[in-house]
């Protein structure tokens, strides 16, 4: 029956099958934010700030958004860490139409007219709020009440293009890819390609400080592990999430979480096609004659942000490496089948 499936949608593709369309589109992915093929949409979604609120507006493929606003500001810059209202919008004349969103709605939902960025619909403070927003500004009000002006704001990380201490090892500046096994360096941008394969470090490690700088492809008529999934893993045993997670919880599977083991403090996650940072402190397990005694910990900042501090990792997480805990290992950059890009790499070993 399977085969059969696969046989039809084949066909299906040759003949331009409305399903095959669909299909394709939601694998399309962009790479680079200059791209003329861009859609409008991109020119939409983003970060907004004013005096009152912060808003991120996800975008859904199709000119399709969901904006989520935040009391107090954006996440890590005075939201209070509870309290969101959702909006959904539609482009049209060039500037996103919202209203509040309202229905039936779940988490991540493949359908834009039925998706929540929040994991509980409606959120917690959850208030009809109404707007538009043309890529400059994002003009809301509650009913009759005083319009919001909020206006668009590129959040940068305080630790971008931090240098690396005086007797770290450069992993990667941009000049060539010698210091891992898989990868391809870009000889127009100077940046470290995954093509969609994994990057493993050649040397292994076990205690260390590291930066790491990384962009997520865009990808919006994706959904949950498929928007941007690459992964950032310690020793090649404990992985931190790198996801295309801009706007949702903040879950231990979504950007900054340790893989089934911790969410982060708060989603740091800034928008597609941005770079963003991490910084990491990690300390190994250690273990006796073949027996664990002590779990790794580390401390992990997204974007200069603490999301993680000094936590204690209770076993190894998906995707790892067969050696036990407590034994040094390779520094590995998931691809999963994703064109991750990544730059400014080093590490220094305590």
């Amino acid at each position: 029956m399977k085969s059969v499936s696969l046989i039809l949608f084949a066909a299906a593709v040759l003949i331009g099958h409305p399903d095959a369309r669909a299909a394709k589109a939601k694998t399309k992915v962009w790479t680079d934010a200059t791209d003329s093929t861009l859609p409008a949409d991109f020119t939409i979604q983003g970060e907004y700030v004013g005096e009152s609120h912060g808003a991120q507006v996800i975008a859904l493929g199709g000119g399709q958004f969901q904006a989520v606003l935040y009391p107090g500001g954006l996440p890590g810059a005075g939201w209070d860490g509870e309290h969101r209202s959702l909006m959904h919008g539609v482009l049209k004349d060039g500037q996103a139409q919202f209203k509040p969103a309202d229905g039936d709605r779940r988490y991540l939902a493949q359908e834009a007219a039925q998706f929540s960025a929040s994991k509980t619909y409606p959120p917690a403070g959850h208030a009809k709020f109404s707007g538009s927003a043309n890529g400059e500004r994002f003009v809301i009000r509650a009913g009759d009440s005083k319009k919001i002006v909020l206006k668009r704001t590129v959040r940068k990380s305080s630790t971008m293009g931090l240098k690396a201490p005086a007797r770290a090892q450069i992993l990667f500046d941009g000049s060539n890819a010698d210091a891992f096994s898989g990868g391809r360096l870009d000889e127009k941008t100077k940046l470290l390609n995954t093509d969609g394969k994994d990057i493993r470090t050649n040397d292994e490690y076990n205690d260390y400080t590291m930066h790491i700088e990384f962009m997520l492809p865009y990808r919006p008529n994706a959904r949950g592990q498929g928007r941007g999934n690459s992964g950032f893993y310690q020793v090649d045993h404990f992985e931190v999430q790198i996801l295309d997670s801009f706007g949702l919880e903040g879950l231990n599977n979504e950007c900054g979480g340790v893989y089934t083991k911790a969410n982060p403090k708060v989603n740091m996650c800034l928008p597609p096609l941005t770079w963003q940072t991490y910084d990491v402190e990690f300390t190994n397990a250690v273990s006796v004659a073949g027996k664990k005694i002590r779990n790794a910990r580390m401390t992990v900042k997204h974007n200069g942000v603490v999301i993680h501090d000094d936590l204690e990792i209770k076993g190894k997480t998906g995707g790892a490496r067969r050696d036990p805990e407590g034994t040094p290992g390779v520094i590995k950059l998931q691809g999963h089948g994703n064109p991750m890009q990544f730059r400014n790499i080093w590490i220094q070993v305590k």
